[in-house]
């Protein structure tokens, strides 16, 4: 009964593991019944909310105990089967008109049944096993269903914090766009700059206002799909977690490994590619199934009766009869109901083929594309820290002489113009990258819970096991 989950090296950038771990049930996990709006929310908090309050989660549960109950279910085929009945019977006879008393007789009966299969050729073992698959169908179900609620999770939370470094970075602006005001307003007093410098200056404080303003908008708008995400109600307040700012540091490792690395690790654990083949497995055993049912089988039987058997008539004497047998049952003809019934389930089974061959085709070819997106995330987010390095240092060139009269308000604006775009650029790379990273390890079927908690590690595509 216990489930396989895929390894998984994503925790939103902070937490990365690098072996294949036992799946841990969620209930191990005690499900936070409030969150406190003041208290920072960590990615493995935000996580523990969402999972504990999705209803798909819920439902991926409920299959798993369904398909569980089925696997008990065949498993009972192997075993005997025992029924008793008791009754109390009155039989009274009368004669009217006659001359002849009236009769009556009382007696308890009681019966006890015996039943036990002993040879099937097959049938309950096929049943079992598709049974099982089915189970493993359900537990890969599940893990996809973690996955999906996982990304989902993961995705807003970094919007989110995303959308909070472009409010900080707008607000640096506006700082520094006032105290250009101030400096061209002082430049002006010493005779050094004209009235139409501080007007440039003052209309650029107030573009940057205005950029800030827009910037404070979509935070408020990605924490209100972060909230909605993780099943809180419309009005609740989330305090993010100053702490995953910068985690991107120390996490390009293990990236360029080779493609087929990634692939084969794809085709091991991926859970849409593992229910997929779970299902098929299923299938192919309901034709062994089907094909049983025509195949002789062979039971064991006993039977005791007191007092007569059921539905019979009553007999003054105390009796007891009992019966031991067995028996051959030869199916010999159905009107070929069978015979078709076989030629359906090869059918389903050869649906069932099909659809996993497509599966892990589109799979495959989801993790192909985003192996290349995040390699590309990677190379832009090194070049936007170039950038971003080169503008801080202009600016911090440009204000020096600024302030000694040896550059004009264009050149401070457009340098400090120019900072902003590297400024907006790095913060779109690492948001890039943070969500290319999530899809190519969702791809690969390595995004799980547990890991979220427990950190470390590198970005990696082990070896499949």
């Amino acid at each position: 009964m216990n489930a396989r989950h895929a390894a998984i090296f994503f925790a939103a950038g902070l937490f990365l593991a690098a072996a294949p771990v036992r799946a841990q049930m969620l209930d191990a996990a005690p499900c936070p019944s409030t969150y406190e709006g003041d208290v920072p929310l960590t990615l493995p908090a935000a996580v523990d909310l969402a999972l504990c309050r999705n209803a798909q989660v819920h439902g991926a549960w409920a299959g798993i105990r369904l398909q569980a109950a089925g696997v008990g279910e065949a498993r009972a085929a192997y075993l005997p089967t025992l029924n008793g009945g008791l009754s109390r019977v009155h039989d009274r006879t009368a004669y009217p008109g006659a001359g002849t008393p009236s009769g009556s007789l009382a007696s308890n009966t009681g019966s006890l049944s015996f039943s036990w299969r002993l040879f099937d050729f097959g049938g309950r073992a096929a049943g079992q096993r598709s049974a099982q698959a089915m189970l493993d169908a359900a537990l890969a179900n599940r893990d996809a269903v973690l996955q999906k609620t996982l990304a989902a999770t993961v995705s807003a939370y970094f919007e989110a914090q995303t959308a909070r470094a472009s409010v900080r970075m707008r607000q640096e602006y506006q700082a520094l766009a006032n105290e250009t005001v101030q400096a061209t307003q002082r430049r002006a007093q010493r005779g050094l700059g004209s009235h139409s410098d501080t007007l440039q200056a003052a209309s650029a404080l107030a573009k940057a206002a205005l950029g800030a303003s827009r910037a404070d908008g979509e935070f408020h708008k990605a924490r209100a799909v972060l909230i909605y995400t993780l099943g809180l109600p419309a009005d609740a307040g989330v305090t993010l977690d100053d702490d995953a700012d910068g985690a991107a540091a120390g996490l390009c490792e293990g990236l360029q490994d080779e493609l087929h690395a990634w692939l084969a690790l794809a085709q091991a654990r991926h859970p849409a590619i593992l229910a997929a083949q779970a299902q098929l497995a299923a299938a192919r055993e309901r034709v062994e199934i089907a094909r049983s049912e025509g195949r002789p089988s062979i039971d064991l039987t006993a039977n005791l009766y007191q007092n007569g058997r059921p539905n019979q008539g009553l007999s003054p004497a105390s009796t007891r009869e009992t019966l031991v047998g067995i028996s051959l049952n030869i199916p010999l003809f159905d009107g070929f109901a069978r015979h078709y019934k076989v030629r359906g389930a090869q059918a389903q089974a050869g649906q069932r083929e099909a659809e996993a061959e497509e599966v892990q085709q589109q799979t495959l070819m989801e993790l192909v594309k985003t192996h290349a997106e995040a390699s590309m995330a990677l190379a832009n987010l090194a070049a936007s820290q170039a950038w971003l390095d080169a503008a801080q240092d202009a600016l911090a060139s440009v204000r020096r002489r600024f302030g000694l009269g040896a550059a004009d308000i264009l050149e401070m604006l457009n340098t400090q113009s120019a900072l902003l775009e590297a400024q907006q650029e790095r913060i779109r790379c690492q948001a890039e990258w943070r969500s290319a990273r999530l899809r190519l390890l969702a791809s690969a079927g390595m995004l799980a819970r547990d890991d979220v908690a427990q950190g470390g590690g590198k970005l990696r595509a082990p070896a499949a096991q």
